[in-house]
């Protein structure tokens, strides 16, 4: 079959990149909120602790979306819940523009989260069953950069757009932007081929000729014998036989991971600005912090083929542990900007590779079922990452401790990785 092969076809190399498209779309629908933090904060005398809530609903949106969402794509198929995924993602950033007051801002933040949540799982799925077995760590990571490119991009729209436009713009211009890939995720993703084969929907033969022939591989004249079992899809699968301890110690892995990150991710501007930075370098502190990010997510995915995942992992997350701690002793804007470059590089990096390892313990009949659910645990920390982070802010807490009270969730990640058991998981 086409994952044992070295050479990759022309199909898979166009289902990767429209993963990456679409998550450069996650990413920039997920920082547009961080971005247009401040000028709407000003706008309408919105606190600190006030945006807070604004951030965590909007991740308790993709908590929902990951977990309830995703796992519908083990039903229906990927490519259906991915086009769905970029009509609520786009539909509510797009909506946001129109927003008068906080209430409504959280209410459609919540509705944006629920696509954005699916979508990292249903792309890092498909990816993980067209990528090539030996080169499949490094396939789902490189995907998910495009994560932190979407919110590089987006942030250096945003720098120009909104001191033009004013905050609305940037809605306008992400939610257009996502709405606009709808139409190339229709004509030109397949379905996933492992997908077609084991679920073996409607047509199913006929669509897998069609990939098969694609890729130039032998078409079949009948499907393989279906398995007879009764997979009902449900999060209490992932707790039965060999999947059990992997799922818990994944599921604690993303919530520490999610926590540091969220909070990172929602308060760059704003710590950035208690650092001393400049109101535009607030915003270039975000663009630095994911730049680092798509550096480190390729790295990781490299280094992993040749040292091990859960290895690479554990030293990215305990390297970024540290430069958290040391971050208060730095002054300057350029210091900060660096340490902000290479806090993303080691968070990220780590992070990611446990989409990585979510795709090699599941099945494909349960795998978007496992991931969606390991991310959408994971988002209850998002939700209390920023929301304790607003409250430290609004306290006075200083930077170096908000800091250090972070790293210890990030360190602990790195190490729970380690114990992550699974043939398919080196």
């Amino acid at each position: 079959m086409f994952k044992e092969r070295n050479k990759i076809a022309s199909l898979q190399y166009v289902t990767v990149l429209i993963c990456f498209l679409m998550n450069m779309c996650d990413g920039m629908d997920v920082m547009v909120i961080s971005y247009t933090s401040n000028a709407i904060g000003k706008e309408w005398s919105i606190g600190a602790g006030d945006f807070g809530i604004v951030f965590s609903m909007g991740l308790f949106g993709m908590a929902l979306g990951a977990m309830l969402l995703a796992s519908r794509a083990d039903v229906f198929g990927r490519k259906p819940m991915i086009i769905l995924c970029a009509f609520l993602m786009g539909t509510g950033v797009f909506l946001t523009a129109f927003a008068q007051s906080l209430p409504q801002l959280i209410l459609l933040r919540l509705f944006s989260g629920i696509g954005i949540g699916s979508m990292l799982a249903c792309t890092s799925t498909i990816t993980a069953e067209y990528a090539p077995e030996k080169t499949k760590n490094f396939w789902v990571s490189f995907v998910m950069a495009g994560y932190p490119v979407g919110a590089v991009l987006s942030g250096l729209v945003a720098t120009k757009l909104i001191a033009a436009n004013g905050w609305q713009a940037m809605y306008y211009f992400a939610g257009a932007a996502t709405l606009l890939t709808i139409p190339i995720i229709i004509f030109f993703l397949k379905e996933s081929l492992e997908f077609l084969l084991k679920a073996q929907p409607k047509n199913a033969l006929q669509k897998a000729n069609k990939i098969l022939a694609a890729m130039k591989l032998e078409l079949l004249k009948e499907l393989p014998a279906k398995e007879i079992k009764k997979t009902k899809n449900t999060v209490v699968i992932l707790f039965d036989g060999s999947t059990k301890n992997s799922t818990i110690l994944l599921w604690a892995a993303f919530l520490f991971c999610f926590a540091a990150l969220y909070f990172l991710t929602s308060w760059i501007p704003k710590l950035a600005s208690n650092a001393g930075l400049s109101p535009s370098l607030s915003i270039y502190a975000g663009i630095f912090f994911n730049l680092g990010a798509f550096i480190g997510i390729i790295t990781q995915g490299y280094l992993s083929a040749k040292f091990g995942l859960r290895k690479v992992i554990c030293f990215f997350l305990i390297g970024t542990a540290l430069l958290m701690i040391l971050f208060g002793f730095f002054t300057g804007p350029i210091m900060t900007l660096i340490l902000f470059c290479l806090i993303g590089f080691g968070i990220q990096g780590g992070f990611i590779g446990l989409y990585a390892v979510a795709a090699r313990i599941y099945p494909t009949e349960i795998r978007s079922t496992g991931i969606g659910w390991a991310i959408g645990f994971g988002r209850l920390g998002a939700i209390l990452g920023p929301f304790v982070g607003g409250l430290l802010i609004s306290s006075g807490a200083s930077l170096q401790f908000n800091f250090i009270s972070f790293a210890i969730p990030v360190a602990l990640a790195g190490i729970i990785t380690l114990f992550i058991k699974s043939p398919d998981v080196s």
